[in-house]
């Protein structure tokens, strides 16, 4: 018969007030994520606030800070798998999160603890509450904390959105790091690609050196202008830097731009006085995923059907997409879809492949569009497929249809992917 002892007691209270803290943040927080528009802040106040109220913590970290439309996360990854390989020890902080809220906040790919996420909220929440702060302000100014706590060599900084506005945008680093230029949240950052630019080029910081990863004839200009007004060094990567030859763990060809911009950043750094050997380099960037751990791009799954799970959500996202679909042989794409409804979904409908079963979902989540109405606006590309009450029933609806050599694509949208993981 199962006694409970002291140390079992003491281990669920901590779960109980563990899923009591997650409950507050996820649930009772404004969250974009979760709610879209209605979360987002268009000030750093609440940001300086609440870091004031902690006494500042990210005045005392060691930052490189990663924005840009797509491949920021895989940069991010990349750079402190290379740091962390050097020895250093390096925090993570990246959005959103797939299954487990820890994962927006790593040190050497270990997840922040149920018990400091705990200790953090409770500790604060009255003063939450007077701030009327958001989920992602919180979860900032948490990662600082738990940096400067931890006492990190590096901290890799992932914007959530956008660049000027953004919570982040309250570090000074030694690095700042703009992967590219695309379309997304269009309605809060810009309808062109300068407008865009601009947001991002926010944070770009006086004498701090700045990588811009791809360059582009509407953005450069940009660029250009807001280092030279902030006297920081400039350096666009796919024009400095040599094609990357070095193999990595990460999937996707898409892959080597990511690596080319890490490239760069990682030679600033050295340049800086970073010590960071050549060994370091090789080993870090094909030991990504093991080091930092890293999911959510290109997941191969399994064979026989190839099940291939990846969190292309925009434009830009879905035309790399295709691009890696063409070096794939399978006969029929059995393709898992969804999206939300607060973005301009028709853009990337009209870029899908019709020649696809598609299998159409919403995550569980408010911001996500509707199945139904999804396969209506579908249709109106040429899209056949059927719609589905659950992300699970099309994944598993797709995977029955689907012969041995067969693809199964899921994709769309980080919630539709987290609902799968």
């Amino acid at each position: 018969m199962f006694r409970p002892t002291t140390f079992t007691f003491f281990y669920f209270r901590s779960v109980l007030k563990y899923n009591e803290a997650l409950h507050y943040l996820l649930e009772q927080l404004p969250m974009f994520q979760r709610i879209g528009a209605a979360a987002y802040r268009t000030d750093l106040t609440n940001i300086i606030r609440l870091c004031d109220i902690l006494g500042n913590p990210q005045q005392h970290l060691n930052c490189i800070h990663v924005a840009g439309t797509n491949g920021k996360g895989s940069v991010t990854h990349i750079i402190a798998s290379v740091l962390q390989q050097q020895g250093y020890k390096v925090g993570v902080f990246v959005s959103p999160h797939y299954k487990d809220y820890r994962e927006r906040i790593k040190i050497n790919g270990k997840h922040i603890s149920r018990q400091y996420v705990t200790r953090f909220v409770e500790q604060h929440i009255d003063q939450f509450k007077t701030v009327n702060a958001s989920f992602f302000e919180i979860t900032t100014a948490m990662a600082f904390q738990y940096f400067k706590d931890k006492k990190v060599d590096f901290a890799v900084i992932e914007t959530g959105m956008g660049g000027r506005l953004d919570s982040t945008n309250i570090i000074t680093p030694r690095l700042s790091v703009i992967t590219n230029i695309g379309y997304d949240h269009t309605q809060f950052l810009g309808n062109t690609l300068a407008k865009i630019a601009a947001e991002k080029a926010g944070i770009i910081k006086p004498n701090v050196p700045v990588v811009i990863g791809e360059t582009n004839a509407e953005t450069k200009p940009v660029f250009i202008a807001k280092a030279k007004a902030e006297n920081a060094t400039l350096h666009f990567a796919d024009k400095e830097t040599p094609p990357v030859n070095l193999k990595t763990d990460l999937k996707g060809s898409y892959q080597l731009r990511n690596l080319r911009t890490a490239g760069k950043a990682i030679e600033i750094l050295q340049e800086t006085g970073v010590k960071i050997s050549a060994s370091a380099v090789k080993k870090g960037v094909a030991n990504v995923c093991p080091n930092t751990s890293f999911i959510g791009r290109w997941m191969i799954r399994q064979q026989k059907p190839l099940v291939i799970f990846d969190s292309a959500h925009n434009k830009d996202g879905i035309v790399v997409l295709k691009q890696e679909l063409k070096k794939l042989r399978f006969e029929n794409l059995h393709f898992v879809y969804g999206t939300v409804s607060d973005k301009d979904y028709s853009e990337t409908l009209a870029l899908l492949p019709r020649k696809a079963q598609y299998y159409f979902c919403k995550a569980d989540i408010p911001r996500g569009l509707n199945a139904e109405t999804l396969l209506t606006e579908a249709s109106k590309f040429h899209l056949k497929g059927k719609a589905y009450s659950s992300v699970k029933r099309a994944f598993n609806a797709a995977f029955k249809n689907a012969a041995k050599n067969d693809l199964v694509l899921v994709a769309g949208s980080i919630f539709i992917v987290a609902e799968l993981l």
